[in-house]
């Protein structure tokens, strides 16, 4: 059976394999990693954790920050970043534009830490209302699933709605000036715009849509770096179980880190299932979820060719 100390052993193979055959002329000036608000990896980036981790080695560390996952993933598979994490529908989409990048490892989040948010005094009262109405979420974000299953399983499809592509920022600013009927957002943003009063919770991904998480890497860096690689996960998985023992202090860090108040940070961190120590392996559970999803997508031509996602997983045999 797959646990946590057997991930950790994992990547503390991969770090003693890297440290066997890499030499000190191969060791990079930096890792340069994207992230999005909150988060694990908002909390390395304050606590310095990454930086401590790979110190020794005379790596330094550049943060660059990025409202969804498409982006940040474009940005990685061009070489422009090295590492970053995202949901699981943006990186289906950077595979199929041809993006050299790696899955590195899963993550777990809450069973309903998204919605699909309409107006307090919307006629929208069920999902099968959205039939023929104009919905916000980012293309190609994990948003991008959940609206699909959400219709889906009311026997509708995006077909069905007048769909458009907007980010967090646009999107919030769309909703709030009724431009669009419903929006698909995941936390912070949900529980922030959910504790507006003019708001209402239609659905969450609760009993709808089962996902997960995962951190990415730029496959040539990963490969010629996974020393570095290795060390930056175990450096996240601390952080993370630090913040999970600890919650109101964490509430408080995030808080003041992305400018959401703290009592919203704090239903983010204690939603069903929410665990921000959760570095899972990329067993089989995971490819044949991640797998049936670019399936699915391909047969729906969201995405433009099918996929081989075993062959993006990052493994013992890239050491």
């Amino acid at each position: 059976m797959v646990t946590r100390r057997t991930t950790l052993a994992f990547f503390a193979a991969g770090t003693a394999l890297a440290l066997a055959g890499a030499s000190r002329a191969d060791t990079p000036k930096s890792l340069r990693i994207g992230f999005q608000k909150g988060g694990v990896l908002a909390l390395a980036k304050a606590n310095g954790a990454i930086e401590t981790a790979l110190k020794d080695g005379g790596i330094a560390v550049e943060w660059n920050e990025f409202t969804s996952g498409p982006p940040l993933l474009e940005a990685l598979g061009a070489g422009a970043i090295d590492f970053g994490s995202t949901g699981d529908i943006p990186p289906l989409f950077a595979q199929a534009a041809g993006g050299d990048l790696l899955y590195l490892a899963a993550t777990k989040g809450a069973v309903d830490g998204s919605a699909i948010l309409v107006k307090a005094d919307s006629p929208i009262k069920t999902l099968a209302d959205l039939k023929g109405k104009n919905v916000a979420f980012k293309r190609g974000s994990s948003a991008h699933n959940f609206i699909l299953k959400a219709l889906q399983s009311v026997g509708l499809s995006l077909d069905d709605i007048a769909s458009f592509d907007l980010g967090p920022p646009d999107a919030a600013a769309a909703f709030a000036g009724g431009q669009i009927d419903a929006w698909a957002i995941w936390d912070p943003y949900y529980a922030v715009q959910a504790q507006n009063a003019d708001t209402r919770v239609l659905a969450t991904t609760e009993g709808i849509s089962v996902s997960f998480g995962y951190y990415l890497g730029n496959g040539a860096f990963t490969r010629a770096n996974p020393k570095v690689i290795a060390d930056a996960l175990t450096a996240l998985k601390k952080t993370g179980d630090d913040a999970q023992a600890h919650l109101d202090g964490t509430a408080k860090a995030i808080s003041a880190l992305i400018g959401v108040p703290e009592p919203i940070e704090k239903i983010v961190l204690t939603r069903k299932g929410a665990d921000l120590g959760s570095i899972l392996p990329l067993d089989d559970k995971v490819l044949a979820y991640q797998q049936g999803l670019a399936d699915d997508f391909f047969k729906l031509k969201i995405v433009p060719k099918q996929l081989d996602i075993k062959s993006a997983f990052w493994t013992a045999s890239d050491l």
